[in-house]
């Protein structure tokens, strides 16, 4: 899966799950607050990962994500690391 296909299928799942204008995703926006995150809305976010993905997500994996960009570095790092197993 190419980069651009990675975030555009990640923001198609943001816009829908938690009710965002697309045009609020940019890649330098703040994450928790463009999405209104909650601790429950946390967990909201990594089921979609999961099931989107097929990858595990650990809650502190979290710690160093502040904008989308560095979500969708994340979600790439992460499905490299999957398909080399």
């Amino acid at each position: 899966m190419e980069v651009n296909e990675i975030i555009a299928r990640t923001n198609e799942f943001l816009v829908e799950e938690f009710e965002v204008a697309p045009e609020s995703i940019t890649p330098a926006a703040n994450l928790k607050a463009t999405l209104e995150l909650d601790s429950l809305d946390y967990i909201d976010l990594v089921v979609v990962i999961e099931s989107n993905f097929g990858f595990k997500v650990k809650p502190e994996d979290f710690q160093g994500i502040v904008t989308f960009q560095d979500f969708y570095d994340y979600v790439i790092a992460r499905l490299k690391q999957k398909a080399l197993v």
